[in-house]
């Protein structure tokens, strides 16, 4: 099924945006595994809506409930919750849906959104209010899911970390938040850019060809609503280099030990940490394009499905005016479910 990810370390994200509640039900965790929810609460708290002026009003707590697959010390409060190995499935409530906002253009596609192939697909049976299961609400859950892998994949010795590096064409943070600010003041959206960075992942993680590491990450960051592009290391300005300016030359790192392949690593990282679609040692680069979020106030042009005329549409409701800012946290955590699902595929 579309909504489910992974091999081993395998999770079913389901609800909608305006739905009672979203959740996700995460397979492979072994028995015995903690997991601090006050971390994963954090984690949580940086992908939320309503924290800041340039998101969307919305105001969701996005504390998730654990309500299967974990025991806990009910008597002592601890924040540490142990899988018991069954599948682990928590729930989020949505608090502050506003499904009216949505009735005017329920039969009017949204340009930029996937309302037109969803009447296609669903007809009147989709769910529309809020973008339905194709919001960018359904992050949320991702990040419950991902925040567990970052979690395990740090007691392994593996970071991840994101950012944006570019927003509406701006590279400078200051001027980066000054780019959303006035497409906010126009009721229009800017798209950005995210660069993620992982390190500490040894040589050999991953598979060749069509399991290969760049792939599942990939899918798992195309998973993200409004992620266009992915490239991992030079990308796509590599490929107006030469090889003999994009290969990567080998050299012995500081070190000791036996096994040579392990104090080996390259002098630039052109390659991104990925080679033949295994972990080269070096740290993996990747960076995600994120469109500019298509809901905005101003007018736009549309044709209502039951009568076949054309429209202006001016889109009511709370929307964010850049959805790269809040999607940092979810980057990292398709990367991390992907990642720790290829390290437990390497020790099946």
């Amino acid at each position: 099924m579309s909504n489910s990810i992974g091999t081993v370390y395998r999770f079913t994200v389901w609800g909608q945006s305006h739905s009672p509640a979203i959740g996700v039900t995460v397979e492979g965790i072994p028995a015995g595994t903690q997991i601090d929810t006050a971390l994963l609460q954090e984690f949580l708290d940086r992908r939320k809506p309503g924290g800041d002026p340039l998101t969307t009003a919305r105001k969701e707590e996005d504390e998730p409930e654990f309500i299967a697959g974990v025991i806990r010390d009910d008597a002592g409060g601890s924040r540490i919750l142990t899988a018991c190995g069954a599948p682990v499935t928590a729930v989020i409530r949505n608090l502050d849906a506003r499904s009216g906002d949505y009735e005017g253009s329920r039969y009017i596609p949204r340009p930029g959104h996937a309302d037109l192939a969803a009447m296609a697909k669903y007809g009147d049976a989709r769910d529309h209010a809020g973008g339905g299961q194709f919001s960018g609400r359904m992050t949320a859950p991702l990040c419950i899911a991902g925040g567990i892998a970052l979690q395990l994949l740090e007691r392994l010795g593996i970071v991840i970390a994101a950012r944006p590096v570019r927003i509406g064409g701006k590279t400078e943070p200051d001027r980066m938040r000054q780019a959303v600010e006035a497409a906010k003041a126009e009721g229009d959206s800017v798209g950005g850019i995210v660069e993620c960075v992982i390190d500490g992942v040894p040589a050999g993680v991953g598979e060749p060809m069509f399991d290969g590491l760049e792939n599942r990450i990939a899918q798992a960051v195309f998973g993200i609503p409004a992620v266009k592009g992915i490239e991992f290391g030079s990308g796509f300005a590599g490929a107006q280099l030469r090889g003999s300016e994009n290969n990567d030359p080998f050299v012995l790192l500081p070190g000791q030990g036996t096994d040579i392949t392990a104090r080996v690593g390259t002098d630039t990282n052109n390659h991104g940490g990925s080679l033949g679609g295994l972990s080269s040692g070096m740290p993996i680069v990747f960076r995600a394009a994120f469109k500019p979020t298509p809901s905005i106030a101003k007018e736009q042009d549309s044709v209502d499905i039951r009568t076949g005329e054309k429209v202006r549409l001016s889109l009511k409701g709370r929307f964010d005016p850049c959805v790269a800012l809040r999607a940092v946290p979810a980057v990292e955590a398709a990367a991390a479910a992907a990642l720790y699902d290829l390290i437990r595929l390497r020790e099946a």
